[in-house]
């Protein structure tokens, strides 16, 4: 029996014994060979750094801190976090205030040695390369390379979850490879849709909460990179890029909204790489403003059919009347270009119910009469007939739009020209002041008079 107790206690010393040591192992793990010490040092540095913080970083406490943290980033680098927060801090105003060179190049190292063992016990690699290489590029700019290298693999790991001045900084560091001839210009546009990409992720995720502060953060971030990126990127540079994304996700709507939006930035219109992305859109996901965007590029190109049936779907899912009158207003001017003036001058009608004070509609019909006069008749009258209701119109123009009413003198200056003569009237058996109603599609009554 006294037998049994004695190995009972043994074991229990044992497993007490064993307990101590792997504490012991733990508690050096974290703190170092010297524990008391690192907590004493950890305790001393951090009740300076909490005076300094307190009086908002502006007395000197930080000086008194600098030590003891030193002592503990370097012997018990695993011991908290907070080392490696509050001493990006301390080094910020150590930097600050250094005016030494060579030392202060020592302190950038330190800088940097301090985000690589945050990194190595703490984690996070992607968001402390973010931190790196944006320090890096302010407090070493000759170091550009490295700077990119530490934030192209920052954005990789991160996603849209990269930090908005990295993106920039990702960019001013590209820019700066290229101009050192260490890569082109491609460069710069793969790190502008990549950048593009995350900001416009951001912003929709942050309109969605009603957060404005945050939706402003990220359009300046926006309007950085675009102005940063404004003298690069070529329209055959980002037709290049867009072309082969396009051509391995030709369903991608976000995607083809995305080259939509960036080739309309860049002016890059003309393409008929924009076109056929806008027809694809539109094929994929019908919507007003790219059927109208479409109408107006069949316009410029001359394929007025197309541009008919575009418009029109325009107008049919349109639910504003006033960004429907626009596309009236279009689809006026296409009628007139196709020589349907009966279909021209109903768009414009269409258009005079909303905006009926609008000068350029009465000049528009005006000039279809204008354009129609000659084949409205068979003699000397009938054919002169139209100009009298062109110039009314042209006289209402300027009635109801005092901004048009230069070009309105000018046209009525000279369309009253091609009046009838006094003799072609008599002839016809009318005299100046007669209503007279002009026949052919125009079909409308106006007042007699003569040209001279």
């Amino acid at each position: 029996m006294k037998t049994k107790a004695v190995i009972v206690i043994a074991l229990l010393t044992g497993l007490i014994f064993a307990g101590s040591l792997k504490a012991q192992d733990t508690l050096s793990a974290k703190y170092g060979e010297d524990s008391v010490k690192c907590v004493m040092n950890n305790s001393l540095y951090y009740e300076f750094f909490r005076q300094w913080k307190a009086s908002d970083y502006s007395n000197a406490a930080w000086k008194d801190a600098v030590k003891p943290w030193r002592w503990v980033f370097l012997n018990c680098p695993k011991s908290t976090k907070n080392i490696y927060l509050h001493g990006e801090k301390l080094l910020e105003e150590i930097l600050k205030n250094e005016t030494e060179k060579e030392r202060k190049e020592k302190y950038i190292d330190t800088l940097m040695m301090m985000y690589d063992r945050r990194i190595e016990y703490f984690g996070n690699r992607g968001y402390v390369l973010g931190k790196k290489g944006s320090d890096l590029y302010k407090l070493r700019p000759s170091a550009y390379e490295e700077t990119y290298n530490a934030l192209k693999e920052s954005v990789e790991l991160e996603g849209n979850e990269t930090n908005g001045p990295v993106l920039i900084y990702y960019f001013r560091a590209a820019e700066k490879m290229v101009k050192a001839g260490k890569a082109d210009t491609t460069l710069l546009v793969d790190i502008y849709d990549k950048a593009s990409s995350i900001i416009e992720h951001n912003i929709k995720k942050y309109q969605a909460k009603n957060d404005e502060k945050r939706v402003t953060y990220w359009e300046n971030i926006q309007g950085n990179i675009e102005l940063s990126f404004e003298p690069y990127g070529s329209c055959d540079d980002m037709i290049g890029l867009y072309r082969v994304k396009y051509n391995n996700n030709p369903e991608d709507v976000d995607l083809l909204k995305k080259v939509v939006k960036t080739l309309d930035k860049k002016d890059c219109t003309d393409s008929p790489f924009y076109l056929e992305v806008l027809e694809k859109l539109n094929t994929l996901e019908p919507s007003a403003l790219t059927a109208e965007l479409i109408g107006k590029l069949k316009i410029k190109n001359e394929q007025y059919d197309e541009a008919v049936k575009f418009l029109q779907q325009a107008v049919d899912l349109y639910e504003d009347e006033n960004d429907k009158v626009d596309v009236h207003f279009l689809l006026a001017n296409v009628y007139f270009q196709m020589k349907n003036y009966s279909k021209a001058r109903a768009e414009a009608y269409d258009v005079l119910k909303i905006r009926p004070s609008d000068g350029k509609i009465y000049i528009l019909i005006g000039d279809m009469y204008v354009a129609s006069a000659a084949s409205c008749g068979d003699n000397d009258l009938t054919s002169k007939a139209a100009y009298w209701p062109a110039v009314d119109k042209y006289i209402k123009a300027k009635n109801v739009d005092p901004s048009v009413a230069e070009l309105a003198n000018s046209k009525i200056n000279t369309f009253k020209q091609y009046f009838p003569a006094t003799e072609t009237i008599f002839f016809y058996d009318l005299k100046v002041g007669d209503s007279y109603t002009v026949g052919c599609w125009i079909n409308e009554t106006t007042t007699v008079r003569a040209s001279d």
